[in-house]
């Protein structure tokens, strides 16, 4: 089994008094965007890391039976402790995870696709999107790794541990960099 950790805990620092991943982008809610494309993919499980407002986060989202929810009480800490707190979900038969950013409208199944598969068929510990010289979110990992994401702390994301293992990475190349667009600020909207 291959799951994805949907990351949804932040605290939308740069967007004031708001929830970035409740607004509305292109007539629907940011988090569903990615959400819809997860449910659609190929992977099984997915595992949605609530945090900040969580209660108003998980009623705004889609409902699928391929959902698990999870809290991070700690979210404050740091998106490490988001993917930390996805990781404890993780099957031990499970054969790799991606690490989903639920800010990115601009990822589709066939991407997420692409990394399910070579997760399946690759032993790589790291699977990346390239799109020249830019590598971005969605990332893939092989179940190796798992202990390796247990010792990272603060505000260190999937990207650190990225540069770790860049030199046995599987590149997937893709054929725009709008993909790894996230939505930051209100301007983005």
């Amino acid at each position: 089994m291959i799951t994805a950790i949907l990351l949804a805990a932040g605290q939308s620092k740069r967007i004031p008094k708001e929830n970035k991943l409740l607004k509305k982008f292109k007539d629907k809610i940011l988090i569903n965007h990615i959400l819809n494309q997860l449910i659609k993919s190929k992977v099984r499980r997915i595992v949605i890391v609530l945090g900040h407002e969580h209660l108003l986060v998980k009623k705004a989202i889609n409902k699928n039976k391929k959902i698990q929810f999870t809290l991070n009480k700690n979210y404050k800490s740091g998106i490490s402790s988001s993917i930390k707190t996805g990781i404890k979900k993780i099957n031990k038969f499970s054969k790799g995870f991606l690490i989903v950013q639920s800010d990115m409208p601009y990822i589709k199944k066939t991407h997420i696709n692409k990394i399910y598969n070579s997760i399946d068929k690759k032993d790589n510990p790291v699977h990346l999107l390239k799109y020249k010289n830019k590598i971005g979110n969605p990332i893939g990992f092989n179940s190796s790794v798992i202990s390796k994401f247990k010792k990272i702390n603060g505000d260190v994301g999937a990207k650190f541990m990225v540069k770790r293992l860049k030199k046995d990475a599987a590149i997937i190349k893709v054929k725009s960099q709008k993909i790894f667009k996230d939505l930051d600020k209100l301007t983005d909207f």
